[in-house]
Parts: C-alpha cells; structure tokens; sequence
C-alpha cells in the first residue's frame, strides 16, 4: 500500500514536488561547494605567511558555517515543502486511511517520496558545484581573501556524502510533514478536503505573542556586543516572522480590505485581485514567512555593512563583507525556494478556480491580470511587513553602536529588493496559471478531468 500512495502521488501531484527536489539541489550545491572549497585550501601548497592569512580571513570557519547551514535548512525547507506537497494528497491519505492503512504506514510513505524526490536534487546539486564552485573559489581570490595559489579541486567522495545529507535531510522533514495527516481521523480528513477552516484564537493569540516577545527582546540584545547581537538577532526575525506567519491569513484579510479602494481604479482585475487575495489568505500566508524572513534578513545584513560608513565616513573590511553578504545569499536562496514552492502549490491548486473565471467569459489576458495583480498585494504587504522586522531589529542595534535610529540603505539596493521580491512572487502565481490556462477550461472544471 505504501509503495502504491508513493507511485501514484509522484504520477498525479508531480509539480508540488518540485519544492523538495529545488531545495535539495540548493544544499547539495552549497554543502558540496564548501566542503570542496575547504579540501581545496588545506591541500593548497601555501607558504606558512599565506596559511596564517588565510586562518585569519576565517575561511575555513566561513565554508564550514555555510556547509552547516546548507544541512540544516534543506532539513527545514524539506519538512515545509512537503508539508506543502502532501496537502496537495490529503483526500487521497484521507481514503487510505478510511480502508484500514495505519498512521505508521502513511508516515513511511511520506518520508519515502521526500527520500526518493531528494536524490535527483542531491546529484543535480553536485553537478551545479562543479561550475559554482570554481567561481566562489576565484571569486574569493580576486578579493583577496585566498592566495593565487588556491585551486577548486572537485573530489568524487563529496556526492556520496551530499547524496547521504540528502537522504537524511529528506527523511526528517518528510517525517515531521507526516504528522499530521498520518493521525487525523479519516472522516475528518474528507471534510477537510472540502471545507475552509478559520483562523482560531489559540493562533491567532500565539502570533501576537511571537511579535510582541521579539520585538521586546530586539531591546536587551542591542546592547550586547557587535557580534553577539548580530548572532542573536536571527532569533529575533525568526520569532517575529513566525508570528506573522501565524497573523498571516488575518493580515492578508485586513490587506484586501485596506487596497479595496486602490485596487477598484484598475478596474475589474484589481477588484477580483482583492476578492482573492481574501479567500486564498490562508494559503497563501504560507508564503509570507519565507519572504519576509529573507528580505528583512538581507535588509539587516546590508544595513550592518552600509550604515557605519555613511554615518562615520570609515568604510568597512570589503572581504569581511563580502563574506557576510555570501553567507546572506545563501539563507535568502532556501528562503525563496519555500516561498516560491508554496506560491506554485497554490497556484496548481488554483485549477478550477482559474477556468470558471474563464467560462464566466474572462480572456486569457484578463485572468493574468487579476493573478498578477494578486502578485503585487502579497509582494507589497511582503516588503512593508519585512520593513517592520527589519527596523525592530536595526533601531535599537544602530543607536547603541551609532546614536543613530535610522539605517542607511542605498536606493539601488531598495529597487533591486522590491523587483526581486516580486519576480520571484510572479514567478510563483503567474507562471503557474499561465500554464494552466492553455488547457481547455471545461476540462479544467470537470470533476474527472
């Protein structure tokens, strides 16, 4: 029976998959990269000049840092993906369970697809490596951070070790994303499948509780050191964007109430937009917390670097920057792997939906449209909400370290930010009904089709 939910959930919900399989591409990439990357070093012919140099850039503590990360976030990107995933399976879980499969054999199923979707992703991963990591490696000799001497030197033995990370990985988040529907009572599933649940209390009282418990401790924290509380502000962000992530479907609500007004000068697109916006609120606020921790992530990081020198006139160390700003690259590349994951999930989910807005006589065009405009409310509540994380962490930080409550950010930087932020939001809701509506809308809207 576990073999048969495995077959037929990679055959029927191929594209939710495809969350999994990106994230373990992405930390196969980065952990064969960095490991690499620190064999390369070590096994360098450096002069013991160049060796202290190179232990004094902290390199090696850098690649093994990065590798770390790269292990434990595919643990926890996995295990929201294919949370993601296998609620797109719920109804098929729901009658497995109702003819007699236990608990314990939805949980093996689960994790086997997370296991199976991984190996593709860990090998494509590797592959990546062998062109990204020769330019890391150069890139960090251009810059100064390693000698001339250093050379990218891929070693075979690393595949079967992101092949292992991947695998393992794999199988904690496909276990932790199997919890819930491996207990749910089948009758219960069924209705579940069917109906809309609303926000309750508990939530909605634990999601104020994480805002306002990380912004009072964004406080205590700016008075440590520069490094500690540059350390220990990630659990502020973290506790803050998970709040929002649990206000998610209520601000959303409040948001397609608020743009009503603004939206209704575009017309009937900017109108259905908002409509939308509200129904799918709690889908879609699953997206929210990726999306803000990444860009309120980037947003401080910059600012640590942009800010001293615009208020000192002294610039910062360019390699000890460029590190951070790598280290920054490779959170916001997981981070937007579940968002874009859980934007294309609902957008598939989206099928029906999209081709009665056609049959009721909606062109192609127009139903663009009114996804893109969906886009462009969820970007924009997005980059506010991630403003507001990102300011309750820096104010406090900057006026102990600057007397300054302000952070400077270049304005490009802020541009190329907002058009990221909504590429990738795009990306995620237009690039899925796009497709989805090349197909006949009535085969669409046929409960067999």
């Amino acid at each position: 029976m576990s073999a048969g939910l495995v077959r037929q959930a990679l055959r029927r919900h191929r594209w939710a998959f495809l969350g999994p399989v990106v994230t373990q591409c992405v930390a196969a990439a980065v952990v064969a990269t960095m490991v690499t990357t620190g064999r390369s070093v070590t096994a360098a012919p450096l002069t013991v000049a160049q060796r202290h140099a190179v232990d004094d850039a902290e390199v090696a503590t850098a690649t093994g840092i990065f590798a770390l990360v790269g292990g434990y976030m595919a643990a926890i990107i996995v295990g929201v993906t294919m949370a993601s995933t296998i609620a797109q399976q719920s109804r098929d879980i729901a009658l497995l369970r109702a003819v007699g499969a236990t608990p314990g054999r939805v949980r093996r199923s689960v994790a086997l697809q997370a296991v199976l979707v991984a190996l593709p992703g860990a090998v494509s991963g590797f592959l990546a490596s062998l062109l990204l990591g020769p330019l890391w490696t150069g890139a960090m000799v251009d810059r100064g951070i390693l000698p001339d001497a250093v050379r990218y030197r891929p070693q075979l033995w690393v595949l079967a070790l992101v092949v292992g990370i991947a695998a393992g990985t794999s199988l904690v988040g496909g276990l932790v994303a199997a919890v819930r529907p491996s207990r749910v009572r089948p009758a219960v599933a069924l209705s579940e499948t069917g109906t809309r649940r609303r926000v309750g209390a508990v939530r909605i009282a634990l999601g104020l509780g994480l805002v306002v418990g990380g912004a009072a401790l964004a406080v205590p924290i700016a008075r440590l050191d520069a490094d500690s509380a540059a350390s220990t502000s990630v659990f502020v962000m973290l506790a803050l964007c998970l709040g929002i992530g649990l206000l998610g479907p209520v601000i959303l609500r409040t948001v397609s109430r608020l743009a009503r007004a603004p939206m209704s000068l575009l017309g009937g697109s900017g109108q259905v937009a908002v409509d939308n916006l509200g129904a799918a609120s709690r889908a879609l606020s699953g997206a929210l917390v990726p999306l803000v921790l990444a860009i309120a992530f980037a947003t401080v990081q910059i600012a640590l670097h942009t800010t001293p020198p615009h208020v000192t006139g002294v610039p910062e160390p360019a390699a000890g920057a460029w590190l951070d700003y790598s280290g920054t690259a490779v959170y916001c590349a997981f981070a937007a792997v579940a968002a874009l994951n859980t934007l294309v999930t609902v957008g598939v989910g989206r099928r029906r939906e999209l081709a009665v807005t056609r049959l009721a006589g909606a062109t192609g065009g127009r139903v663009l449209a009114i996804v893109f405009c969906e886009a462009v409310l969820v970007t924009a509540t997005a980059l506010v909400l991630a403003a507001g994380v990102a300011g309750t962490v820096l104010a406090p930080m900057l006026h102990t370290s600057l007397h300054t409550w302000l952070p400077y950010l270049p304005p490009r930087y802020l541009a190329e930010a907002a058009v990221g932020a909504l590429a990738l939001v795009a990306a995620g809701t237009v690039g899925p009904a796009a497709a989805l509506i090349r197909r006949p809308a009535i085969s669409s809207v046929d409960p067999v089709g």
